[in-house]
């Protein structure tokens, strides 16, 4: 195991460095930054720990007090996933009488990854499927069970323990998201996740491991630790330079087709430079042709309670009635009252068309020549 309890090859970071591998060494040399997203997560997990083992009970001690980013909210969702949970075990027990249920358990799958660990957040073990769930607090990318490489290594790390003593014959694996209202689900058989265990995560691993193999920029390029000075990251987004700034008419329909392919990422390259640019400023560093300032700031209130208190007493309302949002309402009333009461009252405009890739899971929407032929 590495000396910081890290793994070089952690489960977590697997999408990037199967895609990847050199990246794997690239990162090694920079040092972990815990943003408040992943404080927040950590919190969660916590919290979602202390109610399963309660719920299932056994022994624990409730974190709340000291959760920096508790909140009603993180109740709820951790609420939920216990709830979820204990479908899952009753499930189980309808095929095995004695399922065994692991929660944040540590798993090696170092027989395919070079000290490969990681923590699983919850393991159903059972004959015929063992089951797999992992929660994931954030809001910002949704997170889907299908394929996904560290669900996968998770799985492969629960069959060393659990392979010789359960009749398995299927893995299930279970993203629960709940801010997202997110719960995805990917089913595979074990021969089949070993066989991809074999042929591609182990040689890619190995590849990773020794600092070897093609740099290759995708999406992926967000959760890389070193996507602001990644000089392959950067010729890869500069070669839409070549279309040389021509306006969108001017340009074929293969090289357009070239350009949406990248577009995201070049967009998210650029953001990524501004604020690599922006932290070595702040930091003390000199760009040429660049300062530091001060950037406008809104103006707000310094002390709420006395100005509430100013104001009443001036004879004035300081207060405004804003009609609470769906989400807001829904939470307020719970899903079930909130159905009977405003049900009749929800609408939802058509979204505004966006162009994708064909493979996003949406059903491709009518263009306006294609209402034109069907009005006709």
């Amino acid at each position: 195991m590495p000396p910081n309890g890290h793994a070089l090859l952690s489960a977590s970071a697997a999408y990037r460095w199967l895609k990847c591998p050199p990246s794997a060494r690239l990162c090694e040399s920079y040092d972990d930054k815990v943003s408040d997203y992943a404080a927040q997560g950590t919190d969660a997990h916590e919290l979602c720990e202390y109610k399963l083992k309660k719920a299932l009970g056994l022994e624990a001690m409730n974190p709340t007090k000291r959760l920096a980013w508790y909140s009603e909210e993180m109740e709820n969702c951790a609420n939920g996933y216990v709830a979820y949970i204990l479908e899952m075990v009753e499930a189980a027990k309808e095929i095995c009488s004695d399922p065994k249920v692991l929660i944040e358990q540590r798993v090696d799958f170092s027989r395919w990854v070079e000290q490969g660990f990681g923590t699983a957040d919850c393991i159903i073990i059972a004959d015929g499927t063992l089951r797999i769930c992992d929660y994931k607090h954030g809001i910002g990318v949704l997170v889907s069970a299908d394929d996904n490489p560290q669900m996968k290594c998770y799985a492969l790390g629960a069959l060393e323990l659990f392979d010789d003593i359960y009749d398995i014959d299927n893995v299930s694996m279970t993203i629960y998201q709940p801010r997202r209202e997110n719960i995805s689900t990917f089913e595979i058989a074990k021969d089949k996740l070993y066989k991809w265990a074999d042929e591609v995560l182990k040689p890619t691993a190995d590849l990773a491991f020794a600092g070897e193999g093609n740099f290759l920029c995708g999406e992926w390029c967000g959760f890389c630790k070193a996507k602001y000075e990644c000089r392959a990251r950067a010729e890869a987004n500069l070669m839409l330079a070549k279309y040389d700034f021509k306006l969108p008419p001017l340009l074929e329909d293969t090289e357009i087709e070239a350009i949406l392919s990248r577009v995201d990422e070049l967009v998210a390259w650029v953001s990524d430079i501004k604020e690599y640019a922006l932290q070595q400023a702040i930091s003390g560093k000199k760009w040429n042709g660049w300062k530091l300032v001060e950037g406008r700031a809104n103006r707000k209130y310094s002390n709420e309670e006395a100005v509430i208190q100013a104001v009443t007493n001036a004879g004035f309302n300081p207060y405004e009635k804003k009609l609470l949002g769906i989400t807001a309402m829904q939470k307020l009333l719970g899903k079930t009252r909130f159905d009977e009461l405003l049900a009749g009252y929800i609408e939802k405009p058509q979204g505004k068309p966006t162009l994708v890739p064909e493979s996003d899971k949406r059903p491709a929407a009518n263009n306006a020549k294609s209402d034109f032929m069907e009005e006709n």
